[in-house]
């Protein structure tokens, strides 16, 4: 029996494979999450490997920019659990339990072209959006955290002892910020209250014609959201870093340039791809629909594969394409122009 034969029934089982359906399901109710966890795990291995893997560069902007990625890792991982998880499991209540928490004209509304709430794309579009958001809420905090624990990552990773400028000093603020989310409740059982907070957004008219208007854009939300975040995020860090004490002069440009860089190229890369594979992921999700038609959780598992696609292509590019490249352009930007400024003194 040839391999064609057989590869259409492999795909078939796969799809409708009780761990793949339910991984798709935690995605989709977790999605911030499940980025942020991607990004851990990438930023701490992954990326901080490729940096030092890049050639021609000086060897402590290479530090710099491995511990520009182990603190922002580490950074959006604990913001996520503090702010994205009960916010996820509010709606994951509304979800369970609409007729709860959502006005009857709400159901109504957003219930007109599909059977009900649960498979209706308008409801699906808002409840996404208010997941993803946490990531731009937490943007400008997250790079304000971020440059503030870089000067600790180097003087414990990478500074020699004798020469650390920091060792004697209180430990700043993110440390003491991650000290204080010790009261956090991470396991995400939070009081109806965040629920209800959510329902009065969903139930506002608003909000809904919004939804109505562009639930046929609910593929590529997830894409628009992680490259609002990555524009808003790059855009903070380069202004805090330009203003930080605890980072040599010498090596902030670098590290701006690095991350502009890094960004730009994902952003441009990543769209590029999802472009490029729109239509077979169009013929996949189609396939995948009609193997699991019966499914009452069909339309979770096809938020889950709307938010998975984009994740792994900008984690790829971004974690493990890009790093080498960033910062060795980074370097040889600050370089050129810093030649370019004496040239214009003498």
């Amino acid at each position: 029996m040839s391999i064609q034969k057989i590869s259409p029934n492999i795909t078939s089982k796969i799809l409708r494979n009780k761990t793949v359906l339910k991984g798709l399901e935690k995605i989709s109710e977790h999605g911030t999450s499940f980025a942020a966890t991607t990004s851990l795990v990438m930023a701490l291995t992954v990326r901080p490997l490729a940096i030092f893997a890049t050639p021609d560069t000086e060897k402590e902007n290479k530090q710099y920019a491995a511990s520009n990625s182990i603190c922002s890792g580490l950074i959006k991982f604990a913001m996520v659990e503090a702010i994205a998880i009960p916010i996820e499991n509010a709606v994951k209540k509304i979800d369970k339990n609409p007729n709860k928490f959502l006005n009857k004209t709400t159901i109504e509304n957003l219930s007109k072209n599909s059977k009900n709430l649960g498979t209706s794309r308008s409801y699906k579009l808002i409840t996404q959006v208010l997941k993803l958001s946490t990531g731009i809420v937490t943007a400008i905090p997250k790079s304000m955290l971020t440059i503030a624990l870089i000067p600790i990552i180097m003087d414990k990773l990478f500074l020699n002892k004798k020469n650390n400028r920091t060792a004697n000093k209180k430990l700043p603020q993110p440390q003491q910020t991650l000290n204080n989310q010790k009261n956090i409740n991470f396991t995400g059982k939070i009081p109806n209250s965040i629920a209800k907070g959510i329902s009065k957004i969903i139930n506002n008219e608003k909000i809904q014609k919004l939804a109505q208007k562009y639930e046929t854009k609910d593929k590529d939300i997830a894409k628009h959201m992680t490259a609002g975040t990555d524009i808003l995020l790059t855009s903070a860090f380069a202004y805090r870093t330009s203003k930080s004490k605890d980072i040599k002069e010498n090596r902030k440009k670098a590290l701006i340039y690095n991350n502009v860089i890094s960004t730009a190229i994902t952003l441009l890369g990543g769209y590029g791809i999802d472009n490029l594979i729109k239509g077979k992921t169009t013929k996949f999700i189609d396939k995948f629909k009609q193997l699991n038609a019966s499914d009452p959780k069909l339309n979770k598992y096809i938020e889950g594969i709307n938010i998975l696609r984009p994740a792994l292509i900008f984690a790829a590019i971004y974690y493990g394409i890009l790093p080498i490249f960033s910062t060795f352009m980074a370097e040889k930007i600050d370089k050129f122009i810093a030649k370019q400024n004496k040239k214009q003194v003498h």
